[in-house]
């Protein structure tokens, strides 16, 4: 009898872990079917995937709205920054890679995301413009700043003196993009 009571529990063991895996393997095929997290199985939630798994947005800019980003709960005010502290972060919208299996919602938003932009600004080549060319306003006129550079080109560097400060400047990083965007550092 015991023998018996054994054997009927073992298949109704079996039968309920093999349909068990039946359910979890139709629903990992659905990517729009939200998974039910189990922290014992392989599958990760999205929203902890890093960035290589998954495409988020630019940050909203605001350009100095505070009301628009308070009204939206999210969004840049400002952009650029080169220190930790200067920096205002975020929040950005994201979505995981189609090819990618996680569990939970693949559209959520990731929090602490920087607000910081590169454009076509190298600090090694503004450096080397202010040194060499920058008695004509050269690192001036590469940094955007179009008012200061026919100044700097009209004094000739306010006879070298301007010039020197500029130098100086640069590299204490004092004299930044006039687009508030940080310095591209793929050069």
């Amino acid at each position: 009898m015991r023998l018996y009571i054994a054997i009927v529990v073992i298949i109704i063991c079996s039968l309920w872990n093999q349909n068990k895996g039946l359910v979890h393997a139709s629903t990992n095929k659905s990517t729009d079917q939200q998974l039910d997290y189990r922290p014992e199985g392989p599958l990760v939630l999205c929203r902890f995937l890093s960035k290589e798994f998954i495409e988020c947005e630019d940050p909203i800019d605001h350009k100095g709205n505070k009301t628009a980003k308070d009204e939206t709960g999210f969004g840049c005010v400002k952009f650029g920054g080169s220190r930790y502290e200067e920096v205002e972060k975020t929040k950005v919208s994201c979505t995981v890679l189609p090819d990618i299996e996680c569990s939970g919602a693949r559209t959520f938003y990731r929090e602490g995301v920087p607000c910081i932009k590169y454009s076509d600004h190298y600090f090694a080549t503004t450096l080397l413009y202010s040194i060499l060319l920058g008695f004509l306003g050269m690192d001036r006129f590469c940094l955007g700043q179009t008012g200061t550079a026919v100044g700097k080109l009209l004094t000739l560097g306010g006879m070298g003196v301007w010039w020197i400060v500029d130098v100086i400047l640069l590299v204490t990083n004092s004299l930044q993009p006039e687009d508030g965007s940080n310095w591209n550092p793929y050069v």
